[in-house]
This record gives structure tokens, C-alpha cells and sequence, in this order.
């Protein structure tokens, strides 16, 4: 599928003149983790505009396209944004980065999207130079579809949330990509962990090939089932019901060693 009005990322030359590279933001504000392995820490929120995927669940369908402004939280936690024009610079991150990053207050810095792993040329350069501003360690979220731009940035990562999609729930089909990626973070000894939104459509065929997957890999990765957050009482896409979520999360166990559920705590906290 196509990527509608991605602006691209590689550094370029005109007129003889060195094009800094850029990329589309969707916003930067610092906020509490709602899902997966971290949540509950603290983090700078680097949102990256665009995605090539159309999940019927995503309930940030404005992160799908870049947008001509992005919106900067000047005050960490304060929610008093500034909009900034699309595309930004390297330069401008890190200025944005250095008022946000107040001294013990975050735990790490999260790459996510959209799917960010579309700014990996950009992501590529963006993060050696956050390196040397910060000690924050960098968190990616992403949905393991794109192993070639994983491994442009896998040499900068701490750790990794992989959102593996379920055809039954998403309408994604992208097993042999998923593969790969957490291969990747494997052999590079990344710390990584696998996401699954389910809902009422979740077919249990597809839960098991995700967590045999998994087991493939690495037996002890941590399997995170989110019970997807309803959009609304009358969308399609409902969660499961209570009693569907632990006979699946029994059935997994019997694969995978770590299996948690896990809804997205800043939906209930009425958080972004």
C-alpha cells in the first residue's frame, strides 16, 4: 500500500546545497505510558506522522497522514502546545528535546507513530545526535513491518514494542516481516517484547501462530494481550468479553512463557 503524503526523509541536494533532512511530527509532549512493558514510566513522546497501515481498531487514525503542522508541548506534562510547521529538522527536535528532558523526571524517550520505522533514514541520524544531548534510553514503537528500516536503527535502541497484527482484528496480513524483526532484535540482543490487540473478532488461529511465533525466537519474550479500546458503543470493533480473554491467555501460556494482559491504562486515565 501506498504511503499518502509522506514527506521524504533522506537528506538531498540542490543547487549544490545540502538539504537537512526532515521529517513529519505529529506532536512531542511528555506523558505516563499506557501500554505494554513500560507502562506506568514516564517518557518523552516523539510521535512520527504517517502510516502505511489502515488497522480497523487504530484509535489515532490522525497519525495515518503527515500533516502540515505538528504540535510541540513547551512545559513537560502541561499540555500548553505550540504549533510548528511540517517538516522539521534535526535541529529543531533537539531544541524541542532539550525543554522537555528535566532532570530524573523521564525514564526514556519514545519513538512511536504512526509507524515511525517510515522515518528510518531520518531516525538514523536523528538519534545519534539525541545521544549526545541525553542519556534517556530510546524506546521504539512500532509494527514490525518494515524489518529493513529496523535494522538502520536497531544499533541506537534500548528496547522495543512490537505491535504484531492479527489479520482477524486488524485486517493486516505481515507474519514473515514480523518474523524477520524480531529476529533482528533478537541477534542484537535488544530488549524487546510483543503486543496483540484482540477484540470479539479475534480469531484463535491467528493468536496461536503469533505466539508460536514468538516461542520460535524466544520462549521467554513477554506476549502483551490489549483488549482493544472501543472507539465508540456502536463501532465494529468491540473488546473481548472477560472470559474470552482468559481462556486465550490460558491457551497461550501453554506457548509462551509470559503472557500479561493489559488494556491501554491511558485511555482510562483519560491521558493521550
Amino acid at each position: 500500500m501506498p504511503i499518502l503524503n509522506h514527506h521524504p526523509t533522506t537528506p538531498d541536494s540542490a543547487n549544490g546545497e545540502t538539504v537537512l533532512p526532515r521529517a513529519n511530527l505529529v506532536e512531542m509532549f511528555s506523558a505516563i505510558q499506557g501500554e505494554g512493558l513500560n507502562v506506568g514510566t514516564r517518557q518523552i513522546f516523539i510521535r512520527f506522522g504517517g502510516c502505511d497501515l489502515r488497522c480497523q481498531f487504530c484509535d489515532s487514525a490522525h497519525t495515518w497522514f503527515a500533516n502540515q503542522i505538528c504540535h510541540i508541548e513547551q512545559s513537560p506534562g502541561l499540555r500548553d502546545f505550540s504549533p510548528q510547521p511540517n517538516p522539521v529538522t534535526i535541529p529543531q527536535i533537539l531544541d524541542w528535546l532539550n525543554r522537555q528532558d528535566q532532570v530524573g523526571l523521564h525514564d526514556s524517550i519514545s519513538l512511536t507513530g504512526g509507524e515511525p520505522l517510515l522515518h528510518a533514514t531520518f531516525l538514523e541520524q536523528l538519534l545519534p545526535r539525541i545521544r549526545k544531548q541525553t542519556l534517556l534510553p530510546f524506546y521504539l514503537e512500532t509494527g514490525g513491518h518494515h524489518p529493513q528500516g529496523l535494522i538502520k536503527v536497531l544499533p541506537y535502541l534500548d528496547s522495543v514494542g512490537m505491535d504484531l497484527k492479527l489479520p482477524s482484528v486488524s485486517g493486516e496480513i505481515h507474519w514473515d516481516e514480523h518474523r524477520h524483526s524480531l529476529e533482528l532484535c533478537h541477534q542484537a540482543q535488544v530488549e524487546v517484547f510483543c503486543k496483540l490487540i484482540i477484540s470479539e473478532q479475534t480469531d484463535w488461529q491467528d493468536l496461536k501462530m503469533a505466539a508460536q511465533l514468538v516461542a520460535a525466537i524466544n520462549p521467554t519474550l513477554a506476549l502483551f494481550l490489549q483488549p482493544v479500546t472501543p472507539l465508540n458503543p456502536r463501532h465494529p470493533v468491540q473488546p473481548p468479553s472477560p472470559e474470552k480473554v482468559l481462556t486465550w491467555q490460558a491457551q497461550l501460556k501453554q506457548i509462551c512463557q509470559q503472557v500479561r494482559v493489559v488494556p491501554q491504562t491511558h485511555k482510562i486515565m483519560g491521558q493521550r
